[in-house]
């Protein structure tokens, strides 16, 4: 009992050393929603604000003209490196942040967005010699009253809590996590069902990165190693499609996702050479074959072990990675190279009678060889990937942005992924969840089309060549996008967006042969965000949305209210919602405000309100405290209704 209170107040009363903090805007947040809006990953808003904040205690320094420096902004393509990186080359430094508009590939709106995680201070260094040690800790809690489970291990909180410092060129921190209805201690020796630790060291010379614990890592296009931000495909937003190789320390969440081990970055002037190693456990269902060792059937990746049977999945095999990876940059090409394997404990084997596994891995190894390349050639920035396994298989990314003018940006990228191809911990750029079994176009634009006013769309084509889930047959695909933004005043923006999706699946109302329907969804967005005062700011939205083929309906208005007090430092946010859907495939996604490092994007369905309030209170400057209480309210038969609440709680101090 001693041992456990010790470990429980090691993790929510929070410690550290000598430092300061930085005030972050809460424009962080609609930073992240706006650059995640299109990514079919779900926590890609999380990685998305844990990203800025970095940027935001380590602004870039753009004067520097360095393309590993400025590459730091990662929500910049490549394109716009290059053209901010030869400015400050051929021009000088830049005097102001609206100049950045100006440059080609660049408008008001990127230039706004840019200011919170830059310095325009060309002497700028960090103090990386410097022995005076920073450190920041949150714990974060969250409980939803009277939802119990009497099947699971634990109880239903859920609590997260982090840990980080820094010290000159030194820096390190943990994680740890409980979701709810796990135990919040399991194993032999007794330790939180998540934890995760790193300790890195950045140098200035040949050695540029050592990271010694957890870490992920991404090369070229990912479609062979991309543990860190997916490569999500937006119609709208085609600036974000960047292909910069980096390693970082580990802070997210994700239990199976990630590298454990060791990685270094070297720099011999031209040329980068990237090593790492990595020892971790995964998740997994084993299955025994009766007659030899026991086999892989799947890969658990949901991380929840909430119950005896998700327990037992929990690190049940290891898994071995290396891989090295080899870049050159010419005067306006970069081409690079990656090796990787995977090794598991066990074998990998799928159901031999199941048409949709046909190609699936099987066996202990998986070997990757890729190369990939990125070329300017004046307004025309071209790139590519190409990757295959010991088995002939492949994965190929080619991809053209073009700017005609400055105010016009045209791309294009066209993937093709076997069916056979696998990888463990790579994801390039697609509709689906993993780097197989698709082929596909896209195309969008963005276009100044007056001042203030930008229009943008796309379509993307998609061709899956073999089953795929929820689908026994060859398929195909098309989303398309229109959006219009203006920004008449610093205060006012209005966005108003039409999306359009087709898909085929498979039909439930027939026995045998499952035949094919056809799935069409069109909505209807507009947002209003209205700063009435420099302390109050209000945002109105409308959704409409039609789901086929039952002709399924759906429906939503929000209004949110954003208001900082003057003279005490407390900050409220606050959100009435009012929905009705006419079944699950019209729901509604709105993402929310939430905790630092936290997200929230709930799914609405049916008949009802989801309303919430968030406080925030900064403790003089060493300390911050949020509440946010949530509550989702469904309307049933004969005016009853059925009421979801959420508590959460987070605590945040910065010495």
């Amino acid at each position: 009992m001693k041992k456990y209170v010790i470990i429980y107040l090691f993790i929510f009363f929070p410690f550290g050393s000598y430092g300061q903090i930085t005030k972050l805007p809460e424009i962080i947040m609609n930073i992240a929603e706006e650059l995640a809006a299109d990514d079919n990953d779900p926590e890609a808003v999380a990685i998305y604000i844990e990203r800025l904040y970095d940027l935001a205690e380590n602004p870039v320094n753009v004067n520097s003209a360095d393309e590993n420096e400025v590459s730091r902004l990662f929500f910049l393509s490549d394109f716009q490196i290059k053209v901010l990186t030869d400015y400050v080359h051929s021009s000088g430094k830049i005097i102001s942040v609206f100049e950045l508009a100006n440059l080609p590939g660049f408008d008001k709106e990127t230039a706004e967005m840019m200011i919170r995680f830059i310095s325009l201070d060309a002497k700028m260094k960090l103090n990386q010699d410097s022995v005076r040690l920073r450190s920041a800790s949150l714990t974060n809690i969250s409980i939803k009253p009277g939802n119990s489970d009497s099947t699971s291990l634990g109880s239903a909180w859920k609590i997260l809590s982090k840990y980080k410092f820094t010290a000159g060129r030194l820096s390190g921190g943990f994680t740890i996590e409980k979701d709810p209805g796990e135990k919040f201690l399991t194993g032999k020796s007794p330790q939180p069902d998540f934890l995760s630790f790193n300790l890195a060291f950045r140098g200035s010379g040949t050695m540029r990165k050592f990271i010694v614990g957890d870490y992920s890592a991404r090369f070229g296009q990912g479609t062979n190693i991309n543990t860190g931000i997916r490569s999500g495909l937006s119609l709208t937003s085609p600036g974000y499609m960047s292909s910069k190789d980096e390693i970082k320390p580990y802070t997210s969440t994700d239990e199976n996702n990630f590298f454990r081990g060791v990685a270094a970055e070297f720099d011999f002037r031209n040329l980068g050479l990237s090593l790492f190693y990595s020892n971790n456990y995964s998740d997994a269902t084993l299955v025994s074959s009766g007659y030899s060792e026991n086999y892989i059937e799947n890969f658990y990746k949901a991380g929840i072990h909430s119950t005896s049977s998700q327990l037992l999945k929990k690190d049940a095999i290891s898994d071995i990675t290396c891989g090295l990876n080899l870049s050159y940059n010419f005067n306006n090409l970069r081409i690079g190279l990656t090796w990787s394997e995977d090794k598991f404990s066990l074998p990998v084997y799928s159901v031999e009678n199941d048409p949709e596994n046909i190609f699936d891995f099987k066996g202990y190894r998986n070997n990757l060889y890729s190369v990939y390349y990125n070329s300017f050639i004046k307004r025309i920035l071209l790139y590519g990937e190409f990757s295959t396994n010991e088995y002939r298989k492949y994965s190929f990314v080619q991809g053209l942005s073009f700017r005609p003018s400055d105010r016009l940006t045209i791309n294009f990228l066209f993937r093709d992924y076997s069916a056979g191809y696998m990888s463990f911990h790579g994801k390039g750029p697609g509709s689906s969840s993993s780097t197989s079994n698709e082929q596909g176009i896209l195309a969008n634009f963005t276009f100044e089309a007056a001042k203030h006013l930008f229009i943008s769309g796309g379509c993307d084509n998609q061709y899956f060549p073999w089953l795929k889930y929820r689908c026994s047959i060859p398929s195909w695909g098309r989303k398309k996008e229109l959006r219009v933004k203006f920004l008449p005043t610093d205060n006012l923006t209005i966005d108003a967006s039409y999306s359009y999706s087709y898909s085929m699946v498979d039909s439930s109302q027939n026995r045998g042969i499952p035949q094919q329907k056809q799935v069409v969804t069109r909505s209807i967005k507009g947002t209003v965000r209205y700063a009435l005062y420099d302390n109050l700011i209000l945002g109105t939205r409308v959704d409409y949305k039609v789901a086929g083929p039952a002709v399924s309906k759906g429906t939503l208005l929000l209004q949110d209210i954003n208001y900082r007090f003057r003279y005490i430092p407390v900050t409220l946010w606050f959100r009435y919602c009012l929905f009705s859907t006419d079944d699950w495939d019209s729901r509604i996604y709105t993402y929310e405000n939430d905790l630092l490092y936290s997200f929230s994007v709930p799914a609405l369905s049916g008949e009802g309100t989801r309303t919430y309030l968030m406080a925030k209170w900064e403790i003089k400057d060493i300390a911050e405290l949020r509440v946010k209480y949530s509550t989702t309210s469904l309307i049933k038969g004969n005016s009853n209704s059925a009421d979801t609440d959420e508590i959460k709680i987070q605590f945040r101090v910065i010495f």
